[in-house]
């Protein structure tokens, strides 16, 4: 299909227009073309299949045939259209026609499609780049508390004849009690296990617990605050029933040379363990500079420049993030996560509308630094992958060969290519820009941080 004239413009949030004019003998040879498709194979009483005259289908039919004819020559032309154009449609959605053209079958037909494109944007300098990142020192007690948690992890869980103590591992049946005594239907639970001392029943009902042995029952009254952490309950005053099934407790191992050599056999004393300890930290914590580092400079980035993020984009990823949440909760319907989040007060889309800031930077810079790596032309050697594959063997049970082999199965060593080259950009970048020391920071405070 012939375009007689083609007008490209450039809208807000990386949306482009693109206004077609389709010549009059186009419009009508659609038509046509159309129409005698149709007299060959409409089944109309009177006619014999493929002798049915155009005129008839018109009267029939007939305006319904000029909507179908513009829109065949809608996609022929915008197909026709895009081949020579920079500034291509994304995969979101396809493009859409604006407004409400006017169509004849013997006039040129002129139209408009908008559709979201990849955004456009100059490249930012990277030059006199400061950044601030804050102080942080490994400390014995950051140390002491890794080694608690590997107690903690090789305790050993027995049965309790005594009553329950805070740090105990109780297992109960509960309910709501109504005025009358029965049970509020829907709020029963069986066999619910929960660490005492931490909080982590809706109720907040641990302190009532402390006390009572296996087999015990007791029922109580809760007024709960009005910020209460479940709004359903804010301002609520419940009756509950609970009864005690287990009580068990946590035997402790000493922290000694046994624990060292009970955790690997690498370990021969105490003194083994808290060096590797130490050296885990110390790892985990340059990772984690390393990222706050790149983060900074990308954040420097983005403000040098605009990344406009086109909608359809945006609405993907945010989609993306919701799958990732289902399979996080453990549900694999809509439904049920709707359900759940209900229970904490809130709603899918205000959920969404908190994501969206998040979600709209973070593809601003993976669109920035692809761009800006792209440009700085980094490569990448077979070597390099084959070392990097090595390093996430060391911290697996899998061989090098069963990684790589993976990685090809799935087509996915392009991904391991990519950083590689993000890491030599920030390489490149970290040893020309001014790094300030920030306010000091527990390395416990550090590490919880969202990157």
């Amino acid at each position: 299909m012939e375009i007689t004239e083609k007008k490209i413009e450039e809208l807000e949030l990386s949306r482009v227009r693109m206004t077609l004019t389709v010549p009059a003998r186009d419009v009508r040879a659609e038509y046509d073309a159309m129409m005698n498709e149709y007299a060959r194979e409409a089944r109309i009483d009177g006619f014999r299949r493929g002798h049915v005259p155009v005129s008839v289908l018109e009267r029939k039919f007939g305006s319904s045939l000029k909507t179908e004819a513009m829109g065949r020559v809608i996609e022929k032309a915008v197909e026709a259209g895009l081949k020579d154009v920079a500034r291509q449609p994304l995969s979101y959605e396809p493009p859409a026609l604006d407004g409400e053209p006017t169509f004849e079958l013997d006039s040129d037909f002129i139209f408009s499609v908008i559709y979201d494109a990849y955004p456009s944007f100059d490249l930012p300098s990277l030059d006199g780049i400061a950044i601030e990142v804050p102080s942080i020192v490994i400390t014995d007690e950051d140390v002491a508390r890794e080694l608690e948690d590997i107690r903690q992890r090789n305790a050993i869980v027995v049965e309790k004849d005594g009553p329950a103590q805070t740090g105990d591992i109780v297992t109960v049946n509960f309910a709501e009690i109504a005025e009358d005594g029965s049970e509020v239907s829907g709020t029963a639970r069986q066999d619910f296990s929960f660490d005492l001392g931490k909080n982590l029943n809706v109720y907040k009902f641990d302190d009532e617990i402390v006390g009572l042995k296996a087999d015990d029952e007791k029922t109580f009254t809760k007024t709960f605050p009005t910020d209460f952490e479940y709004p359903e309950y804010a301002s609520k005053t419940v009756t509950i029933k609970v009864k005690v099934t287990k009580v068990k407790r946590q035997d402790l191992p000493d922290l000694d040379d046994e624990l060292a050599q009970d955790v690997s056999e690498k370990y021969k004393t105490l003194e083994d363990l808290k060096a590797a300890v130490r050296s885990q930290l110390t790892e985990s914590f340059e990772a984690k500079l390393r990222r706050t580092k790149e983060n900074a400079i990308t954040d420097a980035l983005l403000r040098r420049t605009k990344v406009s993020i086109p909608q359809s984009m945006l609405a993907a990823e945010l989609a993306m993030r919701w799958d990732s949440l289902k399979r996080q909760m453990g549900v694999d319907n809509d439904e049920r996560l709707d359900m759940l989040l209900s229970i904490s007060g809130k709603t899918r889309e205000q959920l969404l509308q908190e994501w969206k800031p998040l979600a709209e930077k973070a593809l601003a810079s993976r669109i920035l630094l692809d761009k800006l790596i792209e440009a700085g032309t980094y490569t990448t050697t077979d070597e390099e992958v084959d070392a990097e594959i090595a390093k996430e063997a060391a911290h697996t049970t899998m061989s090098s060969a069963e990684i790589k082999a993976e990685y090809e199965k799935h087509g996915t060593i392009e991904y391991i290519k990519d950083d590689i080259r993000a890491r030599k950009f920030f390489d490149a970048l970290l040893s020309s820009v001014v790094i300030k020391e920030a306010a000091p920071v527990s390395f416990l405070d550090f590490m919880k941080e969202n990157d």
